[in-house]
């Protein structure tokens, strides 16, 4: 049994999830891994095909999805966004954890298809100070603001829907209860007799 485990982390805009995770993966760059997605929209200057996104055209990712091989895929104005599957194979396989950042609709198609994925929803400490976030970002005016908190209800509405939940009022708080979700799952039961099957097979079977 491989100990790498696959992970889904949720949270709404504004929330801190990006900087978390690229902040757990400079803590563990070997061990931990973000699945890179295929996308039909248009790669943007600095983008790199292959690191950003892998940039497919329309055919082509409908292709995919008529051979379900996508894990997740949603339509998102006028492009396709999904996550191959054997992506997260391949680095499964690889023997390091894979994180995909992702919300809510996309972390569910995946728990369906693999349900031994690993859920996380992160939550800002208030709703008021989630808007501030957003007003401190200084790049939007006042109605996208408004469109985006009522797209951050909307989405956080569905935090029930994981196993994990993390309050991000304090960054490095909130980064070590990632840490400490990621690392608990090397402890599983199940995992610990794959990794230790030479101590397990050598302990008796005691009838009681």
């Amino acid at each position: 049994m491989n100990t790498a485990c696959l992970f889904t982390i949720s949270a709404p805009s504004g929330a801190g999830k990006t900087s978390l995770i690229k902040a757990l993966l400079a803590k563990k760059p070997d061990t931990i891994v973000v699945s890179v997605s295929h996308s039909t929209r248009t790669m943007r200057p600095g983008e790199v095909d292959g690191s950003d996104y892998h940039f497919i055209d329309t055919d082509l990712f409908e292709g995919m999805v008529a051979e379900d091989a996508f894990l997740e895929h949603a339509k998102v104005f006028d492009n396709y966004y999904g996550t191959a599957r054997d992506s997260v194979e391949k680095l499964l396989e690889s023997g390091r954890h894979v994180i995909l950042e992702i919300d809510w609709q996309g972390a569910h198609q995946v728990k369906q298809k693999m349900p031994e994925t690993v859920s996380v929803y992160i939550l800002p400490p208030s709703r008021a100070s989630l808007e501030q976030r957003l007003i401190d970002r200084a790049t939007d005016d006042q109605t996208t603001i408004e469109r985006r908190m009522q797209a951050a209800d909307r989405e956080m509405s569905h935090y029930n829907d994981a196993e994990y939940l993390v309050i991000n009022e304090d960054f490095d708080q909130a980064l070590y209860d990632l840490e400490c979700i990621i690392h608990s799952q090397r402890l599983t039961l199940a995992r610990q007799k794959a990794k230790n099957k030479a101590l397990i097979d050598s302990i008796p079977e005691v009838m009681v």
